[in-house]
């Protein structure tokens, strides 16, 4: 992947997230965009996003962020300098909890062979 794709990126998710918890911040406390994937002619992307909880929070708050979507666009397209504004599809990043799970594993193990 380009340099420049890779600063896309790194724009988009910076600006989804502020946007989602300055204007929605009681509903997205739980919701983090975990990365942004852009196609190579800057056309659509895949938003990725974590939801504090189990599956039933992870569906929901897709179906929250599918219904602002053409507002995050929107806002997208006002802050962001960049000829197309892309497509947004939302996925749920699932791979947080595992994750955490091997980390606290990793350190489990540490701590039986008394490293610090």
């Amino acid at each position: 992947m380009s340099n420049r794709l890779l600063r896309v990126n790194e724009l988009l998710q910076r600006e989804i997230s502020a946007f989602l918890h300055s204007r929605y911040s009681s509903e997205a406390v739980a919701i983090t965009i975990t990365g942004v994937e852009i196609t190579g002619d800057l056309r659509e992307a895949k938003i990725f996003y974590s939801v504090i909880g189990g599956e039933p929070e992870a569906k929901r708050a897709g179906k929250w962020l599918l219904g602002r979507r053409d507002e995050i666009r929107e806002t997208v397209a006002k802050n962001v300098v960049i000829r197309h504004v892309p497509l947004l599809a939302f996925v749920h990043d699932n791979h947080a909890p595992r994750t955490l799970r091997i980390e606290a594993l990793l350190s489990e193990i540490d701590r039986k062979e008394g490293k610090p």
